[in-house]
């Protein structure tokens, strides 16, 4: 069933349910978590990136200038958020009558394809330095950058990750995992320096091989995560309690389809039910507008939720 959503009269949340906003007031403020997430781990991610990109002028590690563009790269991947966060703000205009929250999708793409692009300029940084061997100096400056790096990394990676999970942002979430492969490749810096500092000629440069590839697995799980929700995929289980929800309204014969997909960090689902054929259409309307406020009541995340009615004949039960 189409048509506004019903609105607060003294424009306050509501006070029942599981939630204590409407699925407008939701959207905005799970917009508002992701913007502040994004700021607060630009800025980190940033000051971690500066103060490794100084070290790595004084000592030469390879690894520390691997795990530094890792760490640049993934400051970077704010740019694109914050960018999709304030196009999902836009309201629906008549050439774009569904609004911009799948800007957040494409800045998920980008997200990717900044991940892949670090693990080229990485691997050819540590393939360069292992054919052209140079001294690593500075080691403690290098230990030091890469527990910066490590504390830095993990501290945003649960950030994004918790905010990102609980808004519903695949692109924010998918960022968090790439903070947290610059945690576990900043350990590798650590351990690089421990190396190179007992005598193991080639370690800085294997270790930055090593963080290659950890950034390659960071970016098939990422790549998997965003061209699912780019290709408007969702949970079965998401499906499976939009069907349940609108068949415990009274009134719902049965649930003849669902279907739900995301628009950035909102989900938006469309179902049709089937009524008793005999009712007058004016009820057939109000058990579908029951459909709807239980299931943006009930299911996560849900933002908006069109209802279909169907008459169901009860040809079985006749003669």
């Amino acid at each position: 069933m189409d048509g506004d959503r019903p609105h607060h009269h003294d424009g306050t949340p509501a006070e029942h349910g599981h939630e204590h906003f409407g699925p407008a007031d939701a959207a905005a403020m799970a917009t508002r978590d992701g913007v502040r997430a994004t700021w607060l781990s630009l800025g980190i991610l940033a000051a971690t990136a500066l103060l490794q990109v100084a070290i790595y002028l004084a000592s030469g590690s390879v690894a520390l200038l691997a795990d530094t563009i890792h760490n640049l790269t993934d400051a970077l991947t704010a740019i694109p958020l914050l960018i999709a966060f304030r196009l999902g703000r836009q309201p629906p205009s008549r050439r774009f009558p569904y609004g911009y929250h799948r800007a957040e999708d494409i800045a998920g793409l980008v997200i990717v394809a900044l991940i892949l692009v670090s693990a080229v300029l990485a691997a050819w940084e540590a393939i360069d330095r292992l054919r052209h061997p140079q001294e690593v100096t500075e080691i403690a400056w290098v230990l030091v950058a890469g527990l910066i790096g490590v504390a830095g990394n993990q501290v945003v990676a649960a950030y994004r990750m918790r905010v990102g999970r609980r808004i519903g942002s695949e692109a924010l979430v998918a960022d968090g995992l790439h903070a947290r492969t610059d945690a576990l490749t900043s350990l590798a810096v650590v351990v690089s320096a421990i190396a190179t500092w007992i005598g193991f000629g080639n370690a800085d440069a294997v270790i930055g091989l090593v963080i290659v590839g950890a950034i390659v697995v960071t970016l098939v799980q990422a790549a998997r995560s965003v061209l699912h929700r780019a290709l408007d995929g969702t949970e079965e289980s998401t499906i499976a309690l939009i069907e349940t929800v609108a068949a415990s309204v009274p009134g719902v014969e049965h649930v003849s389809e669902a279907r739900a997909r995301w628009s950035g960090h909102r989900l938006l689902a469309e179902l049709a039910i089937d009524v008793d054929g005999g009712l007058r259409v004016e009820e057939g309307h109000a058990i579908a507008e029951r459909v709807r406020q239980e299931l943006l009541r009930d299911v996560p995340r849900l933002a908006e939720a069109t209802v279909h009615v169907d008459p169901h004949e009860h040809a079985s039960h006749t003669g």
